[in-house]
């Protein structure tokens, strides 16, 4: 779209997130999918994304997920600060980071009983999904194929959402060599949910701040 000087000083006005917002999105944003993951730990089902694998080691193991979270992250900020910038690649680190400590601490504060297991894979998937589209309108992602998605919909248009799903499910299947398969396939339901959120609300041009 051609615009004059003029409308794009305006624009950036009207656009620019000041830092108590970016603030404020990154704590409630993380807020919203520590929620969801917790409602997912509490029916044993699995996220995709590097969420995903960090269930799946959790499962397997039994380390604390968010220490798995955090440490599966590390290698994808080079890739972030590389393509989208040092403000993208600090935002990132800082919501990755609440929702490693979020996520620990969350399930000593709340409980669900009962919690009925498709009810928890989508709402779950649908509170980690709009989690992600508030970092994502303010420019910042919980790292991992987020990072991705990010960059290839920004050099290439691809929809985010669309490809995030993919991979989302990609991710879940492994887990049935890991838990059983009826919370698999719940937690695809799961996947599919936090990406429909996504897929709908995060397309190119659709929403542009800074």
């Amino acid at each position: 779209m051609n615009t004059t000087d003029r409308n794009d000083d305006d624009d950036d006005d009207v656009t620019r997130h000041s830092a108590f917002e970016d603030a404020m999105a990154l704590l409630l944003g993380t807020s919203a999918m520590a929620l969801g993951i917790a409602m997912f730990q509490q029916a044993g089902l699995l996220a995709g994304g590097t969420a995903g694998l960090a269930f799946l080691l959790h499962y397997a193991t039994g380390w604390p997920f968010g220490a798995l979270f955090f440490a599966i992250n590390l290698p994808f900020y080079w890739l972030a600060w590389r393509h989208l910038g040092h403000a993208f690649t600090l935002k990132t680190f800082v919501a990755v980071a609440l929702l490693s400590v979020q996520s620990e601490l969350l399930p000593r504060w709340i409980g669900f009983a009962p919690l009925q297991p498709l009810y928890a894979a989508l709402m779950g998937g649908t509170l980690i999904g709009m989690g992600m589209l508030a970092l994502f309108r303010h420019q910042a992602s919980v790292g991992g194929i987020g990072i991705v998605a990010v960059v290839l919909q920004q050099q290439r248009g691809w929809r985010a959402g669309q490809l995030q799903m993919a991979l989302d499910c990609s991710i879940v299947a492994l887990a049935f060599a890991v838990v059983a398969p009826r919370q698999v396939l719940l937690s695809v339901a799961g996947a599919v949910a936090l990406n429909l959120v996504l897929a709908i609300n995060h397309r190119p041009g659709r929403y542009v701040a800074r």
